[in-house]
């Protein structure tokens, strides 16, 4: 499953504009122009999981209202990032949809215009 998830991961992220994928702390690190919007990352029990950046106030909707698949992140989570497990079902549309508003928050303006909605 780990390898799986994280083939799904790898495919989402490198589909989006100059998004290039990167070994960072021993783990894939997804980047734009050199600034990180997605990492892989397991959780506590060793689950594997995505560390995404979120909007103001997204960290705290997710965990409360799905708390065994979203969690704040140890480092990044007091700056807002959130973490989502990638063991079990996996909604990987909602994965799709949670990379590309990291992304969007990560790229400049004018590379983020050019990814529709």
């Amino acid at each position: 499953m780990t390898a799986r998830a994280l083939s799904r991961l790898r495919a989402i992220c490198l589909a989006l504009p100059e998004a290039v994928e990167q070994e960072t702390w021993e783990a894939p690190t997804w980047r734009i122009r050199g600034r990180i919007f997605c990492m892989w990352r397991t959780t506590e029990d060793g689950a594997p999981a995505l560390w995404c950046k979120a909007p103001r106030g997204a960290q705290e909707v997710l965990v409360e209202a799905a708390p065994h698949r979203f969690f704040r992140p140890p480092y990044v989570g007091p700056k807002g990032w959130i973490g989502q497990r990638l063991d079990g079902r996996v909604d990987w549309e909602e994965v799709g949809a949670i990379v590309r508003r990291s992304w969007r928050m990560t790229a400049p303006k004018r590379v983020a215009a050019t990814l529709p909605d």
